[in-house]
């Protein structure tokens, strides 16, 4: 069965994280995306390990269920091949900031005449319209500026970067909800538009979700910070054997985890009574809960709280996560051949559908591997075909590269 996004034709003209797995994940939903690179190819496919050039491990996290085509934009050739491409597409997303958009003659503006109903998305570091608007801008910028770098003084002691992407996958996952709304828009208007996701704005939201907190009034009614995440002794705790993550949250949930640990003095002290006193004296919950959590070892505790409502789990490595328990009977993991790289794991996709599920249709393509096809399928006469291999504005990634 065809995803919900099937019929779908998008344009990916982005690269490195962001907007590539945006466009995975629409792919995923269904989506026909054409993947349109420069000859030098999306920069991660030259990141972490490989088997074979261009097909980098970072490379394949974000480029399933995409067709590869090369165009080099800074020729003529190659922009007007683009513009074709888009007569009949959906969408087009791409990563260049206005300037440099205008510079390479792909504004918005030029595609609105040549498809009005199509959804021209820009990703990029900054809203255009401020003083930051022409700066360029990467993961690590935009989580120091967005106040999430600093957050980390509470456990490290100084400014550190998440361990992850963050900016780059929660500014991509605004992309596709973008995406999905400006194509149900469509479907009532007939019109298309333009959008712009900023990597930063984005991430300000994200975090300031909890932490505006007292500064939600005005005046302010107390500080900015969520007091219960700003805290050195939120984190895993220490067990006999390891480490053990434990949150009785709701006033339930304390009842039951102090019936079942046999501490009911715990609940007759007014400080952790109520999920509002118990907030008021949060460091003092925390370190109860590091005192209790040491008296067992991590099976004790699973044991003791598998039939039980109180939010408890294990602390994985990334490698525990390629044999979990719950990720396996779920079929999360999935294996395929690929046909230039061998076996490879790919995660699953997330959201199921029970009329229209998504799928994995297509392994990553190598680096202009469907050029020839996509230009034929869109129409375009043999001869300008060879013209545009001629002149490099395209490559045929199923032959060798010249010299």
């Amino acid at each position: 069965m065809a995803g919900p996004l099937a019929g779908v034709k998008i344009l990916d003209c982005t690269s490195v994280v962001l907007g590539p797995w945006a466009a995975q994940q629409l792919g995923d939903l269904g989506a026909d995306v054409i993947k349109i690179e420069s000859p030098e190819g999306d920069t991660t496919r030259q990141l972490g390990p490989r088997r074979n050039p261009d097909m980098a491990a970072f490379y394949l996290g974000c480029n399933r269920n995409k067709r590869s085509i090369i165009l080099d934009l800074k020729k003529q050739d190659g922009r007007q091949a683009l513009f074709d491409l888009a007569k009949d597409a959906d969408v087009l997303m791409h990563n260049y900031r206005p300037e440099p958009a205008a510079r390479l003659g792909v504004p918005y503006e030029v595609f609105e005449k040549i498809n009005p109903r199509l959804i021209y998305l820009a990703t990029y570091g900054y809203r255009a319209a401020g003083p930051m608007g022409p700066k360029a801008a990467y993961d690590d910028i935009i989580q120091a500026g967005s106040g999430l770098a600093m957050l980390q003084t509470v456990v490290a002691g100084a400014p550190r970067f998440l361990p992850t992407i963050v900016a780059d996958k929660t500014s991509s996952n605004g992309v596709v909800s973008a995406v999905l709304a400006a194509l149900y828009e469509r479907e009532r208007s007939g019109k298309g538009q333009s959008i712009e996701v900023p990597m930063f704005e984005t991430l300000v939201s994200f975090v300031m979700v909890e932490h505006l907190y007292g500064e939600t009034f005005m005046p302010a009614i107390e500080t900015a910070g969520y007091r219960r995440l700003l805290n050195k002794e939120r984190r895993p705790y220490p067990s006999k054997d390891g480490f053990f993550a434990l949150l009785p949250y709701t006033d339930q949930h304390w009842r039951e985890f102090c019936q079942l640990i046999g501490r009911d003095d715990i609940m007759a002290d007014e400080r952790f009574k109520s999920l509002a006193s118990r907030l008021t004296n949060i460091e003092v919950v925390y370190a109860t809960l590091a005192e209790i959590c040491a008296t067992r070892s991590n099976a004790e505790w699973v044991e003791l709280l598998k039939t039980s409502n109180v939010p408890h789990g294990p602390v994985n490595t990334l490698e525990d996560l390629l044999v979990d328990e719950q990720l396996n009977a779920t079929g999360f993991w999935q294996e395929f051949e690929h046909p230039s790289e061998g076996k490879i794991r790919v995660p699953g996709i997330p959201p199921k559908f029970s009329r229209t599920p998504a799928s994995i249709r297509r392994l990553q393509p190598r680096l202009g591997e469907h050029s020839v096809e996509v230009l034929r399928e869109a129409g375009f006469a043999e001869d300008r075909i060879q013209s545009m291999l001629a002149s490099g504005a395209t490559r045929d990634g199923n032959k060798p590269k010249a010299g």
